[in-house]
């Protein structure tokens, strides 16, 4: 066992040296194996990193969450438009029934989002902002975090007109959120006092972009805004304690169905969007995205399988009068098998590693521009190590059998 231990690491060294004194065939061997890990892992941490922050965001969102809505969210591009484009967008008078006539609901709140408005604070402006009127329990129900000032209360719900700003808003008008707070602002040429300021979310699943956002309360908005021609209204509700979305589900259909009078035989007329169909709908895309990047790397590791069978080929025809005096002095086939086969997982492992040290210095640069965290995880350094091992055995197998099959006194005669 010994003596077996101590060839296999002389092997190795020697294997080693081959690769220092042969640095471009070693480059050119390895190129493939790199590109492939490269490809295979790159794929992985992407599409990890992305569903990670996607997940994270739909979690914000809140996993007993509700939103009644005209247009469903799982409808795909084959959705059926014409089924749902005459449908009546939901009403602030619906929000009683919610509250009123249930009994699995603990927050419910009417909104409407306006996009593209102006606002402006004495010589500075900005565009495209997005309007969002809302009702008192909002603020309840998403996960929204005030970092200066406070939320909507009391008579201000009536239509005061004061207002919460978004992480941009305050950054692009006044620089810090304390600046922010007292200030009066114009949105669409009403003037509104900044009463609060929430802290930057950053980009994630959320329908709203809430960073370029400011929040008013509802009976104010509307009178800005005429939610039935320029709004996006909705209502979104939080489930009891205790209480699962599908019982909560199936109460709000009933509810809902009785609000607006729809007789038995008629469908929907409204949507119930929850955060678990999107998580689904995501989980069966980002599945296809992985399939689609293994196949592409399987390309590239064809390659660089057959470079790695090349360069043993030629390592074998080299060290023939080797083989055969080490065959000569006890060495058994099983000890020359495993001597090349550790030599090709080597190499790919070589190869792997250089893989994984690119896909780790991109997601460093790609942390620097802070678009979303990207992270190398070990799940996936172990599956590119275990690739490169997998194809270091089926590449160096042929040539490290034939290797264990030579004929000692052949192989020591041989030039």
């Amino acid at each position: 066992m010994i003596a077996t231990i101590k060839i296999l690491w002389s092997s190795l060294k020697m294997a080693a040296q081959e690769l220092r004194m042969n640095k471009l065939r070693t480059f050119l061997s390895l190129l493939g194996i790199t590109i492939g890990i490269f490809c295979i892992i790159a794929v992985f941490t992407a599409t990890n990193s992305l569903e990670s922050n996607i997940r994270k965001g739909l979690e914000a969102l809140g996993s007993d969450v509700i939103f009644i809505q005209k247009w469903p969210w799982d409808g795909g591009p084959d959705m059926p438009w014409w089924k749902f484009v005459n449908r009546p967008q939901p009403e602030y008078k619906e929000l009683r029934y919610m509250t009123e006539k249930t009994h699995t609901v603990q927050f419910a709140a009417f909104a409407f989002s306006s996009g593209n408005k102006r606002i402006d604070y004495k010589s500075e402006s900005m565009e495209g902002v997005e309007f969002l009127p809302v009702t008192e329990d909002y603020i309840k129900i998403q996960s929204l975090k005030i970092i200066g000032g406070r939320y909507f209360a009391g008579k201000e719900n009536d239509g005061a007109n004061v207002a919460i700003l978004g992480g941009n808003i305050w950054d692009g008008l006044f620089g810090s959120p304390e600046a922010a707070l007292g200030k009066v602002i114009r949105v669409a040429g009403r003037p509104v006092k900044v009463i609060g300021v929430l802290k930057k979310k950053g980009s994630g699943m959320d329908a709203i972009n809430y960073d370029n956002t400011v929040m008013v309360p509802y009976a104010f908005g509307k009178t800005v805004v005429d939610e039935r021609l320029y709004g996006d209204p909705f209502i979104t509700i939080k489930a009891k304690p205790g209480v699962s979305v599908k019982e909560m589900k199936d109460e709000l259909t009933g509810v809902m169905r009785a609000v607006r009078r729809l007789r038995p035989t008629e469908e929907d007329d409204f949507s119930l969007n929850e955060i678990t169909s999107a998580s689904g709908n995501l989980e069966s895309i980002f599945i296809k995205i992985n399939i689609g990047g293994m196949i592409i790397a399987m390309f590239a590791l064809i390659v660089g399988g057959f470079g790695i069978a090349n360069i043993m080929f030629v390592t074998v025809k080299e060290r023939t009068n080797i083989i055969g005096l080490k065959k000569a002095i006890g060495a058994r086939k099983k000890v020359i098998l495993m001597e090349f086969l550790l030599e090709a997982i080597m190499l790919c492992l070589v190869g792997g590693g250089l893989g994984l040290l690119l896909v780790y210095m991109i997601t460093l640069v790609l942390n620097m521009f802070d678009v979303f965290p990207v992270a190398l995880t070990m799940k996936n350094i172990m599956i590119g190590l275990s690739v490169s091992t997998v194809v270091g055995v089926i590449a160096g197998f042929i040539p490290a059998w034939s290797a264990s099959k030579l004929d000692p006194v052949v192989a020591i005669r041989s030039t």
